[in-house]
């Protein structure tokens, strides 16, 4: 015989069913479900993941150091993200045709591929050159000689990666080859996992970007030696007491630039220039004993009288020509 429920209880269901009370109650009591990928279990842990992006960016900042002395222009670089993926999500994610160079750490099995997206390589290669870098070459396919010109500067970027990586170990990052598509990189299985590091790096007002991929089967020692370390010794022995600000302008004292003097002007006549000849005199519209002119980079910059030091013609600053007010 079925359980026949008195005014009370009917009254209380009711109830709840107006208040929401019971809904609620249930609502609570469940717990998010998070999915776990058995296929690609996090080898790399949450800590080990900023040590590692703590490496990479004073890698980025020796880099953007040695780009701004060799291109001569404002270089900044900013590690945007540090992720482990699937190999096959970043082979996905590889445009075609690309600019790839593989690279291995000797001694070890570990494997990784540096990115360059096509815009910047091509970038790069046009200021090397003597560009300006505006890139308007059609066809995004490096050549051999495109290559050539990139493979110095891939040199120093895994120069400044062994200085980064110091810190953790002696570890030689060495070149092997360039590929131009990412089917023929396989640096690890499909289903096996890559530690991504993805900078975006601005070259004057523009910006491009550039990956660098481990593979990840092989990073067990690796690992092994970053659960040890400290977070505060990851900046370079050499720069520990100094700011960024600082490094910059050390490496921009070495600088070099032109300086040039202007004595005098005048004018002179199609006619007049076509009868000069040897032992002339040019009479210029500036006085004996009146300062000239000191241009550094084309630029005026200073006042100075020339004269002779140590048997060499010289120039002695006088006082510093201030900018005009706009």
């Amino acid at each position: 015989m079925a359980e026949v429920l008195s005014q009370q209880e009917i009254d209380q269901l009711l109830s709840n069913m107006k208040t929401g009370t019971e809904e609620t109650e249930i609502g609570q009591s469940e717990k998010e479900i998070v999915p776990f990928d058995f296929r690609l279990p996090n080898r790399i842990s949450k800590i080990q993941l900023r040590t590692i992006k703590g490496i990479h960016e004073n890698f980025a900042e020796g880099l953007s150091s040695f780009l701004m002395s060799k291109l001569q222009t404002i270089i900044n670089i900013n590690v945007i993200s540090v992720d482990q993926i699937y190999y096959s999500e970043y082979v996905l994610s590889v445009s075609n045709p690309a600019a790839l160079f593989i690279f291995q750490i000797k001694n070890t099995d570990i494997r990784g591929i540096l990115e360059f997206s096509s815009d910047l390589a091509l970038t790069l290669v046009d200021r090397l050159l003597g560009g300006t870098g505006e890139n308007t070459k059609q066809s995004k396919v490096i050549t051999l000689i495109e290559q050539k010109v990139l493979s110095g500067i891939v040199e120093r970027i895994l120069k400044e990666l062994t200085k980064a990586w110091r810190v953790i170990d002696e570890f030689d990052f060495d070149i092997d080859r360039f590929e131009p598509d990412i089917d023929f990189a396989q640096i690890t299985s499909q289903s096996e996992s890559v530690l991504l590091i993805t900078f975006e790096i601005f070259i004057g007002e523009n910006s491009y970007l550039m990956n660098v991929a481990f593979a990840t089967y092989a990073f067990d020692s690796v690992l092994s030696k970053l659960s040890s370390q400290n977070l505060s010794t990851i900046r370079p022995i050499k720069y520990i007491g100094t700011t960024a600000r600082e490094i910059v302008q050390n490496q921009l004292k070495g600088t070099k630039l032109n300086v040039s003097v202007e004595f005098g002007k005048t004018k002179l006549t199609i006619d007049q220039i076509q009868y000069l000849k040897k032992d002339d005199i040019i009479l210029l519209e500036k006085k004996i004993g009146e300062p000239v002119k000191i241009k550094v980079e084309g630029k005026e910059f200073y006042f100075g009288y020339p004269g002779v030091a140590n048997k060499k013609k010289a120039i002695k600053i006088y006082e510093r020509i201030e900018p005009k007010e706009m």
